[in-house]
């Protein structure tokens, strides 16, 4: 995918000599297509574009082509939380809460939680899957403690996210980089807990690593790769809607259609509506006696 810098953009990068790499995203036209007609709270736009951010983060390193969905689950005013991402960077995601969901911490809006993680190679039958309760006071410390966990390295992230953008920052220990120079994984982590919530939103990745790392920069020690756009990727899809309805059967559909006038279903994580009539209902069945399919 070409990038595009105003829907989204990933740089990854790397510190050669002290085997520590880094990522940025910065999400744009991607981030608010995904809220459109969504209407949530400051505190759930907040928590959602966050959990964004990171998964796009972590979607960008996968080793081979797949999907990745990433869910928070809670049983505070804000229930869900999920986006899901592939090796692309085509990304989807919604969040469900309470009308109204107040400010506050990680644990008041999602309470007692959990996060899922699921991978799903391409060609591959059975996903892979971890599920660890929510340790941290936000988004970023949540997934700082499960990657050092899951990965066994060292990582350190910054999250930022409002109405219009959703970014984030991300360096990480490579294997070995602790014994190689024991210092500098202080110093750089340091220098990266500076930054401001305004240049997260704000600035794009060449000039804020130049800002952050001034001086491994002027060194030149620090590799900068190439950007990869991120979209926001949610088409509607008839095909499995219709199968939906089909596997419900003829009389428990044509009922709904007797009690509503009409079918309706909704996709919530692409916010799409499907409707079908008396006429697209008979349509629908009469493709299975038929022994067709579109």
């Amino acid at each position: 995918m070409s990038a595009n810098t105003e829907a989204g953009v990933v740089r990854r990068f790397l510190f050669e000599q002290r085997d520590i790499r880094g990522v940025h995203v910065r999400l744009t036209d991607a981030w608010r297509a995904m809220q459109a007609g969504r209407g949530y709270p400051d505190a759930v736009r907040a928590l959602l574009g966050e959990l964004c951010a990171v998964t796009v983060i972590i979607a960008s390193q996968l080793k081979q082509p797949g999907r990745l969905s990433v869910q928070m689950q809670g049983s505070g005013p804000v229930s869900l939380l999920v986006i899901d991402c592939d090796r692309e960077l085509k990304m989807r995601g919604m969040a469900r809460a309470a009308a109204g969901a107040a400010a506050g911490s990680v644990g008041e809006l999602l309470g007692d939680g959990k996060l899922a993680i699921t991978l799903l190679p391409d060609h591959v039958q059975q996903p892979y899957q971890s599920i660890v309760p929510l340790q941290g006071s936000g988004v970023a410390e949540i997934f700082e403690h499960f990657l050092e966990q899951s990965e066994q390295a060292a990582s350190a992230l910054w999250l930022a996210a409002d109405a219009d953008c959703a970014s984030g920052l991300f360096l990480q220990q490579m294997p070995g980089a602790a014994a190689l120079d024991p210092d500098t994984w202080a110093r750089l982590t340091q220098l990266a807990a500076t930054v401001t919530r305004a240049e997260l939103l704000e600035l794009d990745a060449e000039t804020l690593i130049r800002r952050l790392f001034a001086e491994d920069v002027a060194a030149a020690e620090v590799r900068l790769f190439g950007p990869h756009g991120v979209c926001f990727h949610c088409p509607k899809d008839w095909t499995k809607v219709r199968n939906m309805l089909r596997s419900l059967g003829k009389s428990e559909v044509q009922s709904i259609l007797a009690e509503h006038g009409e079918v309706v279903v909704h996709d919530d994580i692409c916010n799409h509506e499907y409707r079908l009539d008396a006429a697209g209902v008979a349509a629908l069945f009469e493709e299975r006696d038929c022994g067709t399919d579109d």
